[in-house]
């Protein structure tokens, strides 16, 4: 750990895994000794998970896995070995890069509008963005909105973040993804497309959306991406208004061939508050995550879901059935080795569930940093203050990295490791991000005093 923290700058470690990979050379003695060590360090950790090191040179040779192994080699050196590991700097950044949106959905995080919002950065300013996260070692970033690709910038700035080897993404409404779109998206930047259906009809769909025609406009968006050979995958908020179809949301993600298919947790913050009745009770959704689970294992799609409870889900069925995979998060998924499937706990505790202003956070139109994009809890600002510093000195953020503080709901939870609860959910319902997430199974007891809460507002109404 002392040897790794002299070597801990972001750019001093990519060096030295790139030389690793072989994509670069030690021009000096000092570089040849820092990859020798980073070397064994890697092959080390790698040795248990059956990896050998020409795979592992092989899997190092691409830009933003380098980051992610610098930013948790930085994260040991500083922090020592944590449960769940503290980094140095977020893996993934969602950057809402605009306010603006062409569509109305009622689950709007963003409660995003026809028009940008006043302070939005310039071109200039969202450049300085890149720049900041590149020098704290940030590994991906995903513009996120409102609808990105609304915005003019979006294309430029993906471009100068590839350069600097950013894995990107992109969520959107998939409505704007004209072929010529997709393969401006594709020259810009390799990554994922992420397009946004909560129905598997055009009638259930446009009407969360708020426009008609918004359902064929998407499907046609998602297969354009595909065609110009984009990573592709079809995002669903689950709520009461498409629970019941969430097998046929399956099957139409299989039948469009997406590479993944991700549903999201509801949390009733932006417009969402306005329509907190469609939010899953903690059985609903403990059968949901079973059933995703289940459909993943067919092997054909990977099957995601941002709700921490899904690693938890995971990880009991890996430690039953050799060569079970296992999602410690929500943008990762892993397929252990059956001599090794004992170790899933100790990986999933190390990754951590939740990953909210620990291994992932979120930047505003304007430059806000917040926890996540479903906590509205302004950080500081990455112009203003810096990301770094924001980053490592916030004392919300401090919070969120400490599962075994008194304070924190889920501290004697036997999953607090593994899973820690939706901390938006939290912060949403209750307004203390140390609070229970109420739509887990072990706090369903929560959850039934927000029914019988909700219940006695109306009656008295």
């Amino acid at each position: 750990r002392f040897i790794m923290k002299k070597l801990s700058r972001p750019k001093s470690i990519s060096k030295s895994l790139a030389i690793y990979a072989g994509v670069e050379e030690a021009k000096t003695v000092k570089e040849k000794v820092h990859a020798k060590v980073v070397a064994t360090a890697i092959e080390k950790g790698a040795a248990p998970l059956g990896v050998e090191p020409q795979a592992l040179k092989d899997f190092l040779k691409d830009p933003y896995i380098r980051k992610g192994f610098s930013v948790i080699i930085r994260g040991i050196a500083e922090y020592g070995i944590t449960k769940p590991q503290r980094l140095s700097a977020p893996f993934l950044v969602v950057w809402n890069f605009t306010s603006e949106c062409n569509l109305r959905c009622k689950h709007c995080y963003a409660s995003a509008t026809p028009h940008p919002a006043p302070d939005e950065l310039t071109l200039e300013k969202k450049m300085e963005v890149v720049d900041q996260l590149d020098e704290a070692g940030v590994a991906a970033i995903s513009f996120s909105g409102g609808e990105p690709l609304m915005n003019k910038h979006l294309l430029p700035v993906a471009e100068y973040a590839s350069s600097k080897g950013f894995y990107l993404t992109v969520a959107t409404n998939g409505t704007l993804i004209t072929p010529k779109m997709a393969e401006r998206m594709k020259e810009a930047g390799r990554g994922y497309v992420e397009v946004s259906i909560d129905g598997p009809t055009a009638e259930i769909h446009d009407a969360f959306r708020g426009v008609k025609g918004a359902f064929d406009r998407a499907i046609t968006g998602l297969k354009n991406a595909k065609d110009a050979g984009l990573t592709v995958g079809l995002a669903t908020t689950a709520t009461h208004h498409n629970i019941g179809v969430m097998a046929e949301m399956v099957e139409l993600a299989r039948e469009l061939q997406v590479d993944r298919f991700i549903v999201f947790s509801f949390v009733p913050t932006g417009r969402g508050r306005e329509i907190v009745e469609e939010d899953l009770g903690p059985k609903e959704r403990e059968d949901l995550m079973n059933f995703l689970y289940r459909e993943w294992q067919k092997g054909d799609m990977q099957v995601v879901t941002t709700s921490p409870c899904y690693a938890r889900i995971s990880v009991s069925n890996a430690l039953k059935n050799a060569g079970a995979k296992i999602s410690p998060t929500h943008f990762a998924d892993l397929e252990l080795p059956a001599e090794y499937r004992e170790g899933a706990k100790a990986l999933t505790e190390f990754i951590g569930g939740c990953g909210a202003g620990r291994i992932y956070c979120s930047i505003e139109e304007n430059g806000d940093i917040q926890p996540c994009v479903f906590m509205p809890i302004k950080l500081g600002n990455v112009i203003k203050d810096g990301f770094q510093r924001v980053w490592d000195n916030n004392e919300v953020l401090q919070e969120l990295r400490d599962r075994d503080n008194s304070d924190y709901a889920g501290s004697s939870c036997p999953y607090r490791y593994i899973c820690g609860g939706c901390r938006a959910r939290a912060y949403a319902y209750y307004g203390d991000v140390k609070a229970p997430d109420p739509g887990c199974i072990m706090y369903k007891d929560e959850w039934d005093k927000i029914i019988s809460r909700e219940r006695g507002v109306r009656i008295r109404i």
